[in-house]
């Protein structure tokens, strides 16, 4: 694929120029305790970081080959590679001719829909639900713990319902716990990510973006 094609895709992805660098041949496990367990689990860090890497390598297979695979939900504390990983997903995809995929960071696209209120604004809030309802494959990075309104739990919803119904793969980031869900994003909405995505989870001790800042000794991301 030429290079400026590429670009192209991934700008129509929404993927920042720095998650564009995110593959999976980057995804470290370094950064993952062999020595400290998750206790629920009885796997340590290091296994559970394994298994997330596998089952999102799995994922991109099976979505190009058409598949229709079931959809991820990545949790897991600030800076445990949630984002990463799902972004290593997506760049893996779009390199693929005639796929397309939309990253979206939930609070800020909650703001966009805002500002199509706005009438100079250059779309309609229907396009922009319409684009994250339909798109082959959506990713939704941090739906946390936000202090959501209703109206945008609504919004969150009728994404996720509508992907729902019509068995679009759709992969999730959150801080937050499956038990945690219906708490923060409301009870219809937990019960459509629950039968959208499996659950995978992602655990640190220490935050990996300030662990490479120090590596690198520099304070940028």
């Amino acid at each position: 694929m030429k290079q400026r094609t590429l670009t192209r895709k991934l700008e129509a992805a929404h993927l920042s120029p720095q998650m564009r660098n995110f593959t999976f041949e980057r995804f470290d496990l370094r950064y993952y305790s062999a020595f400290v367990y998750d206790e629920e689990r009885s796997r340590s860090y290091l296994e559970t970081a394994r298994l997330a890497l596998h089952t999102a390598r799995n994922f991109v297979r099976s979505f190009l080959n058409n598949e229709a695979p079931e959809g991820i939900l990545f949790t897991g504390p600030v800076g445990s590679g949630k984002t990463f990983l799902a972004c290593c997903i997506v760049n893996a995809i779009v390199t693929s001719p005639g796929q397309q995929v939309l990253f979206v960071v939930v609070p800020d696209f909650l703001d966009q829909i805002r500002a199509t209120y706005d009438d100079n604004n250059d779309y309609t809030e229907q396009q922009l639900l319409d684009s994250a309802k339909t798109i082959p494959l959506l990713v939704l990075d941090d739906l946390g713990a936000h202090h959501y309104s209703e109206w945008a739990l609504q919004k969150i919803y009728s994404i996720l319902n509508y992907r729902l119904n019509y068995s679009l793969p759709t992969i999730i980031t959150t801080n937050i716990s499956l038990d945690e869900m219906q708490e923060h994003l409301g009870e219809r909405t937990a019960s459509r990510i629950v039968q959208l995505c499996r659950p995978v989870r992602l655990l640190v001790d220490v935050d990996i973006r300030i662990a490479r800042r120090m590596q690198n000794g520099t304070m940028g991301r």
